[in-house]
C-alpha cells in the first residue's frame, strides 16, 4: 500500500499550544494515534475561537468533521507541549479542509500533519448546508495567508 503524503500549506493562520497528558500516552510510552486526534479537536475548538465562533454556533449553523487525515512524522511524549498550526483551505459550498500540522514546540521536530473536512449542517435537518456568506468571507480571508 502507498504511503500517505501530505504536503503542507506554505504558510498557518493560527497556532495553539497543547500539551500531552498521560491520558494520550498509550503503553508504547508515546502519543497514541487516537489520541492525537484529541488534540486536534482541541486545537480545532480554539481556532473557531479564535475566528470568534463556537462549533456549535457559526454564523447558526453547527460544524461536523466529515473526515480525516494524519501522517505521522514522529513520536509524541508526555509532557511534551505541541505546537499546532491550523488553516482553512479549499473552500466550496458546505466547507472546506482544515489543515493541521503538529510540531513539538521547543525543538520545533515535527510530530504530525493533516487535514480535516469540516461541513456545516443545519441545526433543524442535520443535513449540509451552505455557509453563510459573512462566514465564507471570513474563512476565505484566513485562507489567503496561505496563498502568500
Amino acid at each position: 500500500m502507498p504511503r500517505l503524503v501530505l504536503d503542507l500549506p506554505k504558510a498557518f493562520a493560527f497556532s495553539t499550544d497543547v500539551q500531552i497528558y498521560l491520558s494520550h500516552v498509550n503503553q508504547g510510552g508515546h502519543l497514541d494515534n487516537a489520541q492525537l486526534l484529541a488534540l486536534v479537536s482541541e486545537a480545532r475548538v480554539r481556532f473557531f475561537n479564535w475566528l470568534g465562533y463556537r462549533e456549535f454556533d457559526v454564523g447558526d449553523l453547527n460544524i461536523v468533521v466529515a473526515d480525516m487525515m494524519a501522517q505521522y512524522k514522529s513520536e509524541g511524549f508526555h509532557g511534551e507541549v505541541m505546537r499546532i498550526e491550523m488553516v482553512p483551505q479549499d473552500l466550496n459550498r458546505y466547507g472546506f479542509d482544515l489543515w493541521f500540522h503538529m510540531t513539538e514546540a521547543e525543538q520545533g521536530r515535527e510530530v504530525s500533519r493533516g487535514k480535516s473536512g469540516i461541513v456545516f449542517v443545519s441545526r433543524s435537518t442535520g443535513k449540509p448546508t451552505a455557509m453563510p456568506e459573512p462566514v465564507r468571507a471570513r474563512f476565505a480571508e484566513v485562507a489567503a495567508v496561505s496563498q502568500d
